[in-house]
């Protein structure tokens, strides 16, 4: 071990992004320099997506880019996001590491490259009553945000470290059950699952809304524990192809880490404004408090926690071997940061920085 209906909805609009892709990809529009009218964004509405939900909400990530207008658009988890990237639809995304690793290593080194970090920790397994020991999970069903996702990795490496053989395809020790995250509140609410391993806003949710207790802390399993759990990845055409719209888009993320870590204050209302933008429906004050205790900002990927992360991936039978060489392209931010006066980030030798 290493140191519905909000469901089909997601689904639909995954599938609407990728029908839409193709063309959208064909007919985006470029400035006289080349480069693009618009830039097009993914994220997710959680919590350790915050530098996006700021950069967004507060106008940092528009303001950044100028006259390339930002279109950004939510998903519910990291493949979903991935396949729109994939297909065109949208030229970047926030992303966990295991789908942005994914996506590198099937297309060998082709489709999309890591530019900055984002967000590190605010990950848990939690559980229902009655579950105090990893002994106890036998013959449950525990479930992970989409198959292949960072949390659904680390839940199933945990498990096999802790003796249970699990199944990309269901049954196993314990049941492994890829569920969209609000469905899984729901599930838990009802009995209907045993726990879930997901990233905060939806601990905390299960903690405070529905009795859930932790018996995970993703954050005990990494050295100093730290590990990455939102990234921002760009596809490799438009990062090679557009490096001045890509070097705005950075500023603007570095912008949006800064403001988060100098505002920790402020954070929760502008986060809570944005995330009821998009859901309807704001956050308690006690989830979202209690949630931003356990994030940590940073432009800085970790880089050198992929190849462990890879491995466990593989061996989870959620992803394929192979070379990780490339990964990430730190170059133009790096470029943004010495402009700051800030200290270079280590691509860890897995890439240029």
């Amino acid at each position: 071990m290493r140191g519905s209906t909000l469901g089909v909805v997601a689904t639909v609009l995954a599938a609407s992004l990728l029908l839409s892709g193709c063309s959208g990809a064909a007919t985006a529009g470029t400035t006289a320099s080349g480069e693009p009218t618009e830039l097009r964004l993914g994220y997710f509405d959680n919590l350790t997506h915050a530098p996006a939900l700021v950069g967004i909400g507060n106008g940092f990530l528009q303001d950044a880019l100028g006259d390339t207008t930002l279109n950004a658009q939510a998903f519910g988890a990291g493949p979903a996001a991935i396949e729109a990237l994939s297909a065109g639809a949208i030229d970047a995304a926030y992303v966990g590491p295991s789908p942005a690793v994914n996506t590198f290593v099937q297309s060998a080194g082709q489709s999309a490259v890591i530019v900055a970090g984002a967000t590190v920790g605010g990950a848990a397994l939690v559980v229902r009553a009655g579950i105090d020991s990893p002994a106890d999970l036998a013959g449950t069903i525990i479930a992970s945000p989409q198959l292949g996702n960072t949390q659904d990795v680390a839940l199933r490496s945990w498990l096999e470290g802790e003796g249970f053989a699990t199944s990309t395809t269901g049954g196993g020790d314990v049941t492994v059950a890829p569920t969209d995250n609000a469905r899984a509140l729901t599930l838990f609410q009802s009995g209907q699952i045993d726990g879930a391993w997901l990233p905060e806003p939806w601990v905390s949710r299960l903690v405070l809304e529905a009795d859930a207790t932790v018996l995970v802390d993703e954050a005990s399993l990494w050295d100093n524990g730290d590990f990455p759990t939102t990234v921002l990845l760009v596809g490799a055409d438009f990062n090679r192809d557009h490096p001045e719209t890509v070097r705005a888009l950075l500023a603007g993320h570095t912008a949006s880490v800064a403001w988060l870590t100098e505002h920790p204050e402020e954070a929760a209302d502008v986060i809570n404004a944005k995330l009821t933008a998009d859901t309807g429906k704001p956050l308690s004050d006690a989830v979202i408090d209690r949630a931003l205790g356990g994030l940590r900002f940073t432009n800085d990927p970790l880089a050198g926690t992929f190849p462990l992360s890879h491995r466990e991936a593989v061996a989870a039978g959620t992803a394929k071997d192979g070379d990780l060489n490339g990964l990430f392209d730190l170059t133009l931010l790096n470029g943004v940061l010495a402009e700051a006066g800030g200290a270079p980030i280590s691509a860890a030798g897995l890439g240029t920085e």
